[in-house]
């Protein structure tokens, strides 16, 4: 009892330190997507190129280790669901992009971060995620979900602000008399629909993830196929609305882009893959909570490497996201024990 007991102490500070690493590694290849585009490459070319080498890292993987996991036979259900993933994957990239044009990269980093509410309301609603509101600890578990939203909504706006540059006397007389004025930005508004609409689909795909993995228990292979299903999404999307189907090498030579890609790829795969295995063991409200620490990863990489200062409001934010993050372990460890349930030992791995 003791050596079982120990071995799911063991997994479950696996499961915690992997859903770190994974926020750091989608931190660092956010930094990656955004050096290529910087070179010329358009997003849906990087969409396309880094999810067919998704594939074929995963897929050869997937086949050595997860092909006994395979249905036999294959259902419309399994294949309308595998459809509906991949086509939410285009639908997020597209509308967040179309999102990021019409309001501001700040406002691009700060809605994904909404995601870990609107996933746990979509878990309670669905039955994926046990709410008693009688009960002390679903409320502090609901306390620690809005915590960890409004903490991760205020780093990213916070560290978004910059200081206003210094003025002369003239400037500061013509400001302080000039009246504060506010006019609606239609364009902003839509925007700001564009990126709600895509965490709203980014939310129901990870749900919906759940629930294939229920039926299809194949983390990897999962990955391999919804990552080939999206490249040729995208690339038929981009076929009817550009034309043609930009490779972009006259930009970058064929094996710089290569080597971008499978870079990318390499680390989308790993992501994909221990996500969906975190998804299949605790479900996707605990993954979805350390989703905002991918937020904290970019302003330490900004501060690393481009010299950001980190102002009093994103350090307030890390700090609300992160109690916010220890309520609801805190929450999930003490359900676990009234139910006698073994299986919610990672929360307690994290608190102790």
């Amino acid at each position: 009892m003791a050596e079982i007991r120990n071995k799911k102490v063991v997994e479950d500070v696996a499961i915690i330190g992997g859903l770190i690493g994974v926020q750091f590694i989608y931190a660092g290849n956010a930094f990656l997507m955004s050096y290529a585009m910087s070179l010329g490459l358009t997003s849906l070319t990087i969409v396309i190129f880094t999810s067919l080498a998704t594939f074929l890292v995963l897929f050869p993987v997937a086949f050595y280790f997860e092909r006994t996991k395979w249905p036999k036979k294959c259902k419309l259900k399994l294949i309308m669901q595998l459809l509906f993933l991949s086509f939410g994957g285009l639908a997020f990239q597209c509308l967040f992009l179309k999102g990021i044009n019409l309001t501001s990269p700040a406002m691009g980093t700060a809605m994904p971060n909404l995601a870990p509410g609107l996933i746990f309301i979509m878990s309670w609603t669905f039955g994926l995620e046990s709410v008693n509101l009688r009960n002390t600890h679903s409320k502090v578990k609901i306390l620690g979900t809005l915590l960890c939203v409004f903490g991760a909504l205020t780093m990213s706006i916070m560290q978004s602000i910059s200081a206003p540059p210094e003025t002369g006397f003239e400037a500061t007389v013509q400001s302080s008399s000039t009246p504060l004025q506010f006019v609606f930005d239609k364009h902003k508004m839509i925007g700001s629909l564009y990126l709600v609409a895509a965490v709203f689909i980014l939310s129901s795909s990870v749900v919906l993830q759940a629930f294939v993995l229920g039926d299809f228990a194949a983390p990897m292979s999962l990955g391999a196929i919804t990552s080939l299903l999206g490249a040729f999404m995208t690339a038929v999307f981009q076929l009817l609305t550009e034309h043609q189907v930009k490779t972009d090498w006259q930009v970058l030579r064929f094996k710089d882009l290569i080597g971008y890609s499978f870079l990318a790829g390499v680390a989308s795969g790993i992501c994909l893959s221990f996500n969906g295995w975190a998804l299949k063991k605790k479900g996707p409200v605990l993954v979805s909570m350390f989703s905002p620490i991918a937020t904290v990863c970019s302003v330490i990489f900004s501060f690393v490497t481009m010299r950001d200062t980190i102002n009093f409001g994103s350090i307030a934010g890390m700090l609300l996201m992160f109690t916010g993050l220890y309520l609801v372990l805190w929450a999930k460890d003490k359900e676990g024990n009234a139910r006698g349930n073994n299986g919610n030992e990672i929360e307690k791995a994290f608190l102790s």
